[in-house]
């Protein structure tokens, strides 16, 4: 195997203007929505073909397919991956002035310190479904790792989507999503909907800045919802 290869794929992985997008369906939103596709690899580009012609026919793949073979594609992939898709596209620049602050009706979510990979991309894709206008993360989780990218099917470019240490200042009120908050009907428009991590919850900070904090109605005794799935419900709930 060239080694060139295996490590522009291992490099990329942990490179802050690059993204490894992991099979095809991360690949055909990707290139869905604009992204910069610099390299793709397949133990079977023919199959691989086949497989966005049927699923994304508005896509096309700006670089030509590299063949590996099955070993290399082991290796390449860590240990193989559902469909025969790998590819390295550059991350977006991220400008979140444009999107938090400004108060607009589509609201953003905002992730504070969450520590499950696979559930910040699965929020991400729930954002991008919902048509939300920014998705934040406050902490050391990455929405851009390969493993968040993965869970959320390539959807980080279909929204802003960046790490903070902290949210700032906004313009925008700050709805926080707790257990113990209150059961309403209504939300200001446009809000920044503050999620802990399950474990934690969330930061005082992020509770300090918060002009409401409300709670998902649910059943008693039910302690929490998955991140994702709480997301899921305070968006189609309040959001649109």
């Amino acid at each position: 195997m060239s080694r060139s290869r295996q490590q522009r794929f291992e490099q990329s992985r942990h490179d802050p203007e690059l993204v490894v997008l992991e099979g095809v369906h991360a690949l055909k939103h990707a290139l869905r929505f604009g992204a910069d596709v610099v390299e793709v690899c397949s133990p079977d580009p023919e199959g691989l073909g086949r497989l966005l012609a049927g699923l994304a026919p508005d896509v096309t793949v700006p670089v030509a397919v590299d063949h590996v073979n099955p070993e290399i594609w082991e290796v390449l992939t860590r240990g193989g991956l559902p469909s025969p898709a790998l590819a390295i596209a550059t991350r977006p620049i991220v400008d979140l002035a444009g999107t938090v602050t400004p108060v607009t009706d589509r609201p953003v979510v905002l992730l504070d310190a969450p520590t499950h990979l696979g559930n910040v991309g699965a929020a991400v894709r729930v954002a991008a479904a919902a048509d939300a206008a920014a998705l934040v993360v406050i902490g050391a989780a990455d929405p851009w790792h390969p493993r968040a990218v993965r869970a959320a099917a390539g959807l980080q470019f279909a929204l802003p989507v960046a790490r903070l240490d902290s949210l700032g200042p906004t313009h925008r009120p700050v709805v926080a999503m707790d257990a113990d908050g209150t059961q309403v009907t209504e939300v200001p428009r446009g809000a920044v909907f503050a999620f802990g991590s399950e474990r934690r919850g969330l930061s005082p900070a992020v509770r300090a800045g918060a002009t409401l904090t409300v709670a998902l109605p649910m059943r008693r005794g039910v302690s929490s919802l998955n991140l994702a799935t709480a997301v899921a419900a305070t968006l189609y709930g309040w959001g649109g």
